[in-house]
């Protein structure tokens, strides 16, 4: 089975008139460093797992996106944030909501997948956990950045983003990673679409494996990223067609933003109803892209 990795940087409203040829840069170049990351794993014989993980890891790292470093501010003007990752070989699953202290969530995520019975953790219960399995906690100013701080004093309530990593390995094994620091001024407490399995996060050898980024109440409300895989496993709809209905429904319920993708045969998918959508790919057959509108 050929290796395939597609990861996205967060969806919404980008508009193009204030995408300089610099700032697009620093995005493809961050996209870039991102999806090495993943294919480096894979190429080298690696999981899809650790592929995923590692590309959502040098996302958080990254102050350019909102999860991990340069995650948005809560009403509170606090850090609350959220991830999840999935293995469709088992159907394993872990996820942690409101951390405000880990440093990257998606290894608490895969922590408590894979040394926990449980499958999400929230709050001081998730960062006490995280800690005993020994990843890095860091204060509340590890993660702001002046960009962030600057849309929290104008309001900017549509200011979000999610970062996203879907994979298959030459073992014909699939896995979704999600993080998001939410939305700009967002009520404390709120826990989006990203941590829930199902709705902004899924994985199944059987079908494909899903990662989405947008308006998360609306992802919960239409299950997206269930709804892909059971399009594609019980309606034997293709990967691309069952990806654009399941965002119709989020379009319906007056939501927007967009998901990658790729299923069991390497097929990928990255559509998006938003203004636009961070993503790169390395295809089936090693084609890679980077791509913003």
């Amino acid at each position: 089975m050929a290796p395939v990795i597609a990861i996205h940087g967060g969806a919404g409203t980008l508009r193009r008139a204030n995408m300089t040829a610099s700032r697009a840069s620093l995005y493809r170049k961050a996209l870039g460093e991102a999806l090495e990351a993943g294919s480096t794993v894979l190429q080298n014989g690696g999981t899809a797992l650790d592929a995923v993980t590692a590309a959502v890891v040098a996302m958080e790292d990254s102050p350019l996106f909102n999860a991990g470093r340069g995650a948005v501010y809560n009403a509170d003007g606090r850090h609350e944030l959220d991830a999840a990752i999935m293995d469709g070989k088992r159907l394993r699953a872990g996820a942690v909501a409101c951390v405000e202290r880990i440093r990257n969530p998606v290894l608490a995520a895969r922590a408590v997948m894979e040394h926990s019975r449980h499958v999400l953790l929230a709050g001081k219960g998730a960062e006490r956990f995280a800690g005993k399995q020994g990843l890095k906690m860091v204060n509340q100013k590890y993660f702001g950045t002046a960009a962030r701080l600057e849309a929290l004093r104008r309001n900017l309530q549509s200011h979000h983003g999610t970062v996203g990593a879907v994979a298959l390995d030459r073992d014909g094994n699939l896995a979704a990673a999600t993080s998001t620091g939410g939305y700009t001024g967002k009520l404390p407490g709120r826990i989006g679409d990203s941590p829930l399995v199902g709705a902004g996060t899924y994985a199944d050898n059987r079908a494909c494996a899903v990662s989405g980024t947008g308006l998360g109440e609306a992802f919960i409300r239409a299950l997206v990223a269930y709804d892909v895989a059971a399009r594609v496993r019980y309606r034997r709809e293709s990967l691309a067609s069952a990806a654009r209905a399941a965002l119709a429904s989020v379009a319906r319920l007056g939501g927007d933003g967009g998901l990658v993708a790729v299923d069991r045969r390497g097929n990928v998918a990255m559509p998006f109803n938003s203004q636009g959508m961070y993503r790169a790919c390395i295809d089936r057959r090693g084609r890679r892209s980077i791509a913003i509108y």
